[in-house]
């Protein structure tokens, strides 16, 4: 008998989320954005004092460890824009571990003296009930939410908010994927191959701009690209590829509990141009993101 589909816990999601790190450019491609463009977004900060960095809306969203490491190239790039300038960073993220992570990265670095850290354990609206609650409207220079907002329940309210948060000169920062990406054509024009596993919102750059155009801010984006090597997903009985077909769906063992139409239709959608290229026999799917920059 076949197990049923089902969603991936938190800790089976690391794994599969490992395996697409493992095997993608996307801190590749963060890293291009954090030295092409970081340093003249942050100059333009008057008053350097105080970033929350925004973490993932579940557990299984997003390792700690990764956040953590690109939350501190972005402070070491305020730090160099801005020297001698003390800052005051705190971080939203409702796992333990993931903060954990983040804390002995931090004890780990000598470099951050002048840089004090607050670890909020709650999601984003749990963030939002409490300083409503207390009555403290905290402004800060920078916030960042790094591929996050598919996991929340209201993103128009959840970006209107932290807008609100931010100080005069202030600055957002939102990536998430660009609708250049395979994962935009996949959930636009091959939906039926996904199954009803995964509870995230399905949303790119378009989706997010057309909120900050309602909310009447003004915004930037910046695209680079970025790619997955997905060729193992097509091999008959590979570890990896199962791992990569469990990210891709949001689904415990996909390929072995799946439907073989709809494993068959999903593979044939990966394979569409507008999903993915060829190169040197490699399968490479477009993870292409957008840096979305947004003014206080």
């Amino acid at each position: 008998m076949i197990p049923s589909m089902r969603s991936l816990t938190a800790e089976e999601y690391v794994e599969a989320f490992k395996s697409f790190l493992d095997h993608s450019t996307e801190h590749q491609c963060m890293d291009m954005f954090n030295k092409e463009q970081m340093p003249n977004i942050v100059a333009g900060i008057t008053r350097l004092c105080h970033c929350l960095s925004h973490k993932a809306e579940s557990a299984s969203l997003l390792l700690g460890d990764f956040l953590a490491g690109q939350d501190l190239k972005m402070i070491r790039i305020l730090q160099a824009v801005h020297p001698g300038v003390s800052i005051d960073n705190e971080i939203v993220e409702p796992n333990p571990q993931h903060v954990a992570a983040y804390k002995e990265l931090v004890n780990q670095a000598p470099d951050l003296q002048n840089v004090s850290f607050i670890w909020h354990q709650l999601t984003s609206l749990e963030y939002e009930q409490q300083v409503k609650e207390k009555g403290t409207h905290k402004k800060f220079d920078f916030i960042h939410m790094i591929q996050m907002l598919y996991r929340v329940e209201d993103i128009p309210n959840t970006i209107k908010f932290f807008h609100s948060c931010l100080d005069h000169h202030g600055k957002l920062l939102i990536i998430i994927l660009s609708d250049s990406s395979g994962w935009a054509s996949l959930w636009k024009k091959h939906r039926d191959c996904l199954p009803a596993t995964d509870s995230g919102h399905y949303i790119t750059c378009s989706g997010i701009t057309e909120v900050l155009q309602r909310l009447g801010v003004q915004h930037r984006v910046f695209e680079f690209p970025s790619g997955w090597d997905i060729t193992e997903c097509f091999i008959e009985g590979d570890a990896l590829g199962g791992r990569m077909m469990d990210f891709l769906t949001g689904t415990k063992n996909f390929l072995g509990t799946a439907p073989p139409a709809l494993r068959q239709r999903l593979q044939e959608a990966l394979c569409q141009p507008e999903c993915s290229s060829t190169r040197d026999g490699r399968v490479i799917f477009s993870n292409n993101l957008s840096m979305i920059v947004v003014e206080s």
